[in-house]
């Protein structure tokens, strides 16, 4: 069987074809805009966003990426590699001694060592909490080495362990460099 050559019809497909090039053009357009636009109030907010790697030959778009507290200050040169290791021991113990709370309910248990039951096994929940114990006691420790001053302790709780830009953690310039300041201190006391 063969095909008939239809001009109106392939004109009226290709047509077709621009239209929705252009809309998905169009669609492109508003979705960076929105992306311009959040990546902007993030950043007038104080968020450390890195930008996209430099698209050579590529067809999509790099994502934007956002920093943390400690990788900013570290990338803009404020931070020495002792300080910056320092802050990220703190911040993971930081972060695991706050999941301590987080135990899962019974109900959730699989009481015989399976998991089949779609939850932990007892042995899992016991050596989470054994964990985040450990960790509460080691920023403990971590907490006394600064002396227990509620300043140091608090630029690392924001920094090192909420991973907040020293803007975001401190509301404006002038109390982030005040915040960054008190951080190098406790970072070399921890270092």
């Amino acid at each position: 069987m063969r095909r008939i050559h239809d001009p109106a019809r392939a004109m009226r497909e290709r047509l077709l074809r621009l239209e929705q090039q252009e809309r998905a053009r169009a669609e492109a357009r508003e979705v960076a805009e929105g992306v311009a636009e959040t990546v902007a109030l993030s950043r007038a907010r104080g968020a450390a966003i890195a930008e996209p790697a430099a698209a050579q030959k590529r067809t999509r778009a790099q994502p934007y990426r956002r920093q943390t507290g400690l990788q900013w200050l570290a990338l803009k040169g404020r931070l020495n590699r002792a300080q910056a290791a320092a802050g990220e021991r703190y911040g993971g113990i930081y972060r695991r001694a706050k999941t301590q709370g987080s135990l899962p309910s019974t109900w959730t248990i699989s009481p015989g060592g399976s998991g089949a039951g779609g939850g932990p096994t007892v042995a899992e929940v016991l050596a989470h909490g054994e964990a985040s114990a450990q960790a509460a006691a080691a920023l403990a420790r971590l907490r006394q080495r600064l002396g227990g001053q509620s300043d140091l302790v608090q630029a690392c709780d924001l920094v090192c362990g909420e991973e907040l830009t020293p803007r975001e953690a401190a509301g404006g310039e002038r109390e982030a460099g005040r915040l960054e300041a008190v951080l190098k201190v406790a970072l070399d006391l921890l270092g």
